[in-house]
């Protein structure tokens, strides 16, 4: 696939998926993630309810067979880890069967997060897994919302990097990649996006899904971007391509954003189909500032 070729999601003919929690600002479904697995649909998101629960307060995972109608079948709640917040699962089939969840898992008072696991033998019983701490940051770095992807040639990660160094100024961000044997200790082949000085993407770029071309390797991304730091939470996503070593953006295609409210165009995940197409779903912001997490084909 190439940047040529692809078909661009956009809010024109979205179906809403899973609703925000409430009305207004701040009451967010979305930061999901999905994969389709033997005919059925897997959706994993974070709800966040911030007027009566603060933050991120659970990940739910849910199935489909239409990839639009789902019914909820595990639920973790940020308790059980410690964390003041979630933000993006990733749900990944194990190449030797069971699952394995991923949390961004925010570090109570402070603007650190970690990268947590949970893996089990089926999806009913994710919450109750094996858990691990996958990556945990440290004092300089925070990190979370993880796109993970297993092949036959191991394990592949795109990880969001928050740097700690100057206090006010943690929301800034960039894209690293990483690998594994195991999908539990991972090597960091360096960065592979960053914002652009006096870009639509100058204070961050997170990719939010990659798409493979030819023998496995990435060939397209897209990615999350805002310009300063009171556009956070508000992204909207932008297209990359790989050039060997990184993502280079291409501005032709993007921004996309929400016609709505605050714009927020934000977390895609892209499902290939047996089709030919790509089912999309991605949280967006609607008139009332909640956002909500659509899908739709292209």
């Amino acid at each position: 696939m190439t940047t040529g070729t692809l078909s661009l999601p956009s809010y024109d003919d979205a179906r809403v998926v899973v609703p925000a929690p409430g009305e207004g600002a701040g009451n967010w479904a979305g930061a999901a993630s999905a994969v389709l697995v033997d005919g059925t649909f897997w959706l994993t998101w974070r709800v966040r309810r911030p007027l009566t629960d603060g933050r991120g307060v659970a990940v739910v995972v849910a199935r489909s067979q239409d990839g639009e109608t789902f019914e909820p079948v595990a639920e973790v709640r940020r308790e059980a880890f410690g964390a003041e917040s979630f933000e993006r699962p990733v749900l990944v089939a194990l190449p030797d069967g069971g699952w394995r969840l991923y949390l961004s898992c925010a570090t109570p008072g402070s603007k650190h997060w970690w990268v947590d696991s949970l893996t089990a033998p089926s999806v009913e019983a994710i919450a109750a897994g094996e858990r691990r701490v996958v990556l945990p940051g440290d004092d300089r770095v925070a990190v979370k919302d993880p796109v993970v992807t297993v092949g036959p040639d191991g394990w592949d990660m795109w990880l969001c990097c928050h740097p700690l160094s100057e206090a006010g100024h943690e929301d800034r961000m960039t894209t690293r990649h990483l690998t594994s044997a195991d999908g539990l200790a991972w090597v960091d082949r360096g960065e592979v996006l960053a914002g652009r000085p006096g870009r639509w993407d100058e204070r961050g770029a997170r990719v939010a899904a990659v798409l493979p071309g030819s023998g496995g390797a990435p060939a397209v991304a897209f990615y999350d971007g805002r310009p300063d730091a009171a556009s956070n939470w508000f992204e909207t996503t932008g297209v990359a391509r790989w050039d060997g070593s990184r993502f280079v953006p291409d501005d032709a295609l993007g921004p996309i954003r929400s016609p709505w409210s605050d714009g927020a165009f934000r977390y895609l995940s892209a499902v290939p189909l047996p089709d030919g197409r790509t089912r999309y779903y991605v949280e967006a912001a609607r008139a009332d500032g909640a956002h909500d997490l659509l899908t739709l084909v292209r």
